[in-house]
């Protein structure tokens, strides 16, 4: 079985606050079982005049890693069981600001999503924490659709609803959510409502389930993790679920997920929940793959 994590902001950490322990070491991930780690570069609040510097410096947390042995792949499809390989992700694209061409750059580096934005407006979009119903700004429509001819997959998480409807309108290709769960559960900005899961989950899309208390609900707990992919299931994401732990990003943890070498308790409780195997298997990675075999350029 492989298991993927589409989301922690390990590299960010081991940029702003070096030497610091990070939930994410490769320890962690091997006695997980974990096959594949996205890892995403993060441009975070208030720094948009040193985009390009952090960028860069994330870069090369990514090479030390590489030098360390880590093993970066460019689709998920390479990902193999036993082995613990890294792939690249954006959060927010402000790095995006210098011109369409630097989307090409970012793809040449190796990244495979991009969130539209984080918690604030940009270029491209605007936030769910925003409370704005406007949708993608012109250049987002743009951007966006350079992304997705280049193989970099959409990443809806943090994006306003009408931002994600307007990908689902005007793009060719599914949009994903790396890192965001139900809000039919837990009534936050950061959750998606049951409309928007349907439309993604119908166009082909993929979401990645969260591990942030705040919007798992409290206690947040294994079982209530498990509650919101099973009410993915059943809004129509049969074999388009999967994690996105938001490790080294999140303050708190779930009881019993304190990192990746947590994932077989979460293992363990789909298949308790009554989830078949193949099932268990999508989850845990094969619905990654897939999503990736449908964007594919």
């Amino acid at each position: 079985m492989i298991i993927c994590d589409c989301h922690c902001d390990t590299l960010y950490n081991m940029q702003v606050r070096p030497g610091s322990p990070v939930d994410v070491t490769m320890d962690a991930l091997k006695a997980g079982g974990v096959s594949l780690q996205t890892l995403a570069m993060y441009v975070g609040p208030g720094r948009k005049g040193d985009v390009e510097a952090l960028m860069a410096g994330m870069l090369d947390k990514l090479q030390v890693l590489k030098n360390q042995g880590w093993k970066q792949i460019d689709d998920p499809s390479e990902a193999k069981d036993g082995e613990v390989a890294v792939m690249l992700s954006i959060e927010g694209c402000e790095p995006f600001d210098l011109g369409l061409d630097v989307i090409d750059t970012y793809r040449g580096y190796g990244v495979r999503m991009a969130s539209i934005t984080w918690n604030h407006e940009n270029t491209l979009a605007y936030p769910a924490m925003g409370g704005t119903q406007n949708g993608l700004k012109p250049y987002g429509v743009e951007a966006i659709r350079r992304m997705q001819k280049l193989g970099i997959a959409a990443d809806i998480s943090h994006l306003n609803d009408r931002g994600v409807m307007d990908i689902l309108d005007k793009m060719e290709k599914p949009p994903m959510a790396s890192h965001s769960n139900c809000r039919a559960l837990v009534n936050h900005p950061r959750n998606l409502s049951d409309d928007l899961l349907r439309n993604v989950f119908a166009a082909g899309g993929f979401v990645g389930v969260n591990f942030w208390p705040t919007i798992i609900g409290e206690p947040a707990t294994i079982d209530h993790l498990v509650d919101h992919i099973a009410h993915m299931y059943d809004v129509g994401g049969e074999g388009k679920v999967g994690f996105g732990s938001d490790f080294d990003g999140i303050e708190r943890k779930p009881e019993g997920l304190n990192g990746p070498a947590d994932f077989p308790k979460l293992i363990e409780a789909l298949r308790r929940r009554g989830f078949a195997e193949s099932d268990v298997e999508d989850i845990a990675g094969r619905a990654l793959v897939r999503y990736y075999d449908r964007i594919r350029v």
